[in-house]
This record gives C-alpha cells, sequence and structure tokens, in this order.
C-alpha cells in the first residue's frame, strides 16, 4: 500500500514515453484511478498516447487485461451448476458479419452455454447490438440476474456492456476515441478480454477480420491482433483460440441491421445459409 500510495500518474505516463516496462504494480495504479477519478482525462489520454507509440510487452498487456477485467464485478456461474462449459466468441468486426447470431444458438444446442457482451459498429462495420436492436422490444441491456437467467434458460444470450462489468474499459475505451489512440494492437486486446474476463468464461474463440469491410483492413495488423488476444488471453487463464478471416467482401448475402437478423433466422431455421458464412461459422 506505501508503494502504491508513492506513485504518481506523470511519472508512469513519462516511464511508458521512454519506453520502459511497466511493473504489475504500475498497471494496477492507473487502471484504478482510471476507475474511481483520480487520475486526470488528460493523464489517461497521454498514457494511451504513451501506449499507442511505445506499446506493451506480453507480460504488460497480461497485467492491464487482469486488472481491467478485475476493475467491477467478475460473472460466476459455478452457483447456477450449468451442466456444460460457459464459452464466447468474439469478432472485431466487418461488414455484414452475423456470425454471433447463427453461432451462439448452435453452441446453446451443443450443449455450451454463451454469455455474449458484444459491441456495437466501428467505423463502417456493423455491430452486432445494433443488428439486435433492430428487433422491436430487444433489450440489449437487461440487469445482471436477468442475464444469467436467460443464459441457463435458452443456453445463449447477447446483451451490450453494463455499468459494472470492466467499468474502467468503458471509461479508458471514452477517451481513446477522441484521442486517436483506438488504432493500438495491445490496448484493443486489454479492451477485448478484460470484458471476457469479466464473463467468467471457460473458453473463447476469437474472430479477427481483415480487408475492405473490417475495422481492420490490413493481414498482417490481423495476425498480430489475433497472435496478442490468444497469448494474452491464455497468459490470463482463459483457453483461445483464433481464426481470420476475409471480408473483402460481404459475408453471408445481406448488410444492414435487420436484413441480417432475418438471414441469421433463416439459416438457423433451414441450416442452410450462405456457403462463406456457414464455413466460417462452423470453423
Amino acid at each position: 500500500r506505501s508503494i502504491v500510495a508513492a506513485m504518481l500518474p506523470q511519472e508512469i505516463i513519462r516511464k511508458k514515453r521512454d519506453g520502459a516496462p511497466l511493473g504489475e504494480d504500475e498497471i494496477r495504479f492507473m487502471v484504478q484511478g482510471i476507475v474511481d477519478g483520480t487520475i486526470a482525462k488528460a493523464q489517461i489520454g497521454a498514457f494511451a498516447m504513451a501506449v499507442f507509440f511505445r506499446g506493451l510487452s506480453m507480460a504488460e498487456r497480461v497485467a492491464l487485461t487482469n486488472a481491467m477485467a478485475k476493475s467491477g464485478r467478475v460473472l460466476n456461474w459455478k452457483p447456477l451448476a450449468l451442466p456444460g462449459p460457459v464459452l464466447d466468441k468474439h469478432s472485431s468486426g466487418g461488414v455484414g458479419d452475423k456470425v454471433s447470431l447463427i453461432l451462439a444458438p448452435i453452441v446453446a444446442a451443443c450443449g455450451g452455454y454463451v454469455p455474449m457482451i458484444s459491441g456495437r459498429g466501428l467505423g463502417h462495420t456493423g455491430g452486432t447490438l445494433d443488428k439486435l436492436d433492430s428487433i422491436p422490444g430487444y433489450n440489449s441491456r437487461p440487469d445482471i440476474p436477468s442475464f444469467e437467467r436467460v443464459v441457463k434458460e435458452a443456453g445463449c444470450a447477447i446483451i451490450g456492456q453494463t455499468a459494472d462489468l470492466a467499468p474502467a474499459d468503458r471509461r479508458l475505451y471514452a477517451i481513446r476515441d477522441v484521442t486517436a489512440t483506438v488504432e493500438s494492437i495491445p490496448l484493443i486486446t486489454a479492451s477485448i478480454l478484460s470484458k471476457k474476463i469479466a464473463a467468467g468464461l471457460d473458453g473463447l474463440v476469437m474472430d479477427v477480420k481483415f480487408g475492405s469491410g473490417a475495422f481492420m483492413p490490413v493481414y498482417e495488423h490481423a495476425e498480430a491482433l489475433a497472435q496478442s488476444i490468444v497469448t494474452v488471453a491464455r497468459g490470463a487463464g482463459l483457453p483461445s483460440n483464433a481464426v481470420l478471416t476475409d471480408m473483402n467482401e460481404v459475408l453471408g448475402r445481406t448488410a444492414g441491421n435487420a436484413l441480417e437478423v432475418l438471414e441469421s433466422i433463416e439459416a438457423l431455421r433451414s441450416g442452410q445459409g450462405e456457403e462463406r458464412l456457414m464455413t466460417v461459422t462452423r470453423a
């Protein structure tokens, strides 16, 4: 405690600005300050920019991910005695990407449980929450007890990030968004995985999209993100794998929120979805 009390945000920022590695206690201190408001927005922005240019080692990424995951509530599925593994899939985003809408029910039908905490569109890419919000009456932000009940009863639920799950990520992302530091692989890794670890998962698959219809168009960048997420997830104790998906053309036959929901329902009813879409979903 005495060490943490003696820390100064500006010294940690300076250290990372100059390219030095940060200790786990320093990273926890910064994350706590982001959550409780003791670190100024200007300092958080400076920290994000330092990370953007200097990067983080894999050990630093694991420390940042764990600290952000534990900045709020971490779901515990053991009291529900679910008779199958708690699993999830996350996508980096692409035009016409409707894999989550098809995959979550399929995994549930196979005996898994999918508490999917999803996001909205990034740039020109579509977000799963945006698609679901096209359904009249769909509640994309239920309370946690309702979320847990639906996962247990239906085997899957897709919702948005709640206020008490990884709050450090929500506050850090808002500042990254206005300081041009979104496109940082270490920060993207921590942002995605902090929410997934907070969801109490037993396993995660990451679908990293590349190409003109993706948030991350360059293949090499997508590959680096996939490697980062798998390495950091495993380092944080979450079994993980990744697939890389070409998004130089629309995945499936439709692009547009309501249309994609309808296409997904038809694919689940018939089992006969567009070939590329179903190949990625099965993979």
